[in-house]
Parts: structure tokens; sequence; C-alpha cells
């Protein structure tokens, strides 16, 4: 119980300290992905889902790939970018950070994924979307 309103007054305090918008557009106005869609804690992957939003996060970074199909492996490095959101039992929400490496890619990339707001999802700029 304790362990409960710690975290409640917790969450609250960063609420307070920080917050994102999330609602930029995945598209841009000619329905291009926009360059920063997932990419930005402003424009960030909305895989949705409530209690299912870790699996949807997993579902969609499994049908991710590397531009040319390329394998890819991702990592959660945490979670950031407190933001408001109905679709939480506390009224908000934070964004999930993953680490991607695309197979033969030196370079890594981070991406942001709200588990909390559904969106139509897209790949970001440099992934394709394999249709698993």
């Amino acid at each position: 119980m304790k362990s409960n309103i710690l975290y409640a007054c917790l969450l609250f305090v960063i609420m307070a300290c920080s917050t994102s918008k999330n609602g930029q557009s995945a598209l841009t106005a000619d329905g291009k992905v926009a360059d920063d869609y997932g990419y930005s804690q402003t424009n960030p992957i909305k895989v949705g889902g409530g209690t299912n939003g870790p699996a949807n996060e997993h579902r969609y970074l499994r049908r991710l790939t590397g531009p040319n199909g390329e394998s890819i492996a991702y990592e959660r490095l945490g979670s950031c970018c407190a933001f408001e959101t109905k679709n939480s039992p506390f009224g908000s929400g934070m964004l999930d950070r993953y680490e991607i490496e695309i197979d033969g890619d030196p370079e890594k990339k981070i991406l942001y994924i709200n588990m909390y707001d559904e969106g139509k999802l897209y790949a970001p700029k440099g992934f394709l979307l394999d249709g698993k």
C-alpha cells in the first residue's frame, strides 16, 4: 500500500515537472511519414493497449526491419517524458525509449513509444514494417 502511494506521488511530481505533447501527427501534410515520427518524444509511435501496452510495443518492434529488410535487435532503455493521457489509470503516462540496432549498420537509433494511446502505425524513417 505504501509503495502504491509512493509511486503515485512520484508520478505526480514527474508530471508536474515535465510534460510532453503527443499530439503531433505521424504524417506530413503531403501524406508522408514525418521525419521525427518515433524519433521524437513529441511524435512517438502510439501502439496503445492499456494493460496490453508492453505486449503491443514488442509486437510492433518485432515487425520492424531495416530499410532493405535487415533484421533488427532492440533493447528497452527505460521510461521518460511524462505526458497526460486519459488511457492511463493515473491520468498520465510515460514514453518508453528503445535502442534499435539494424543488422550491418553500426549506428544505433533511439525510438520513443507510447503504450497508452493508439494511433495508426507506420515505420519510422530508415525502417520498414513487415506484414507479420
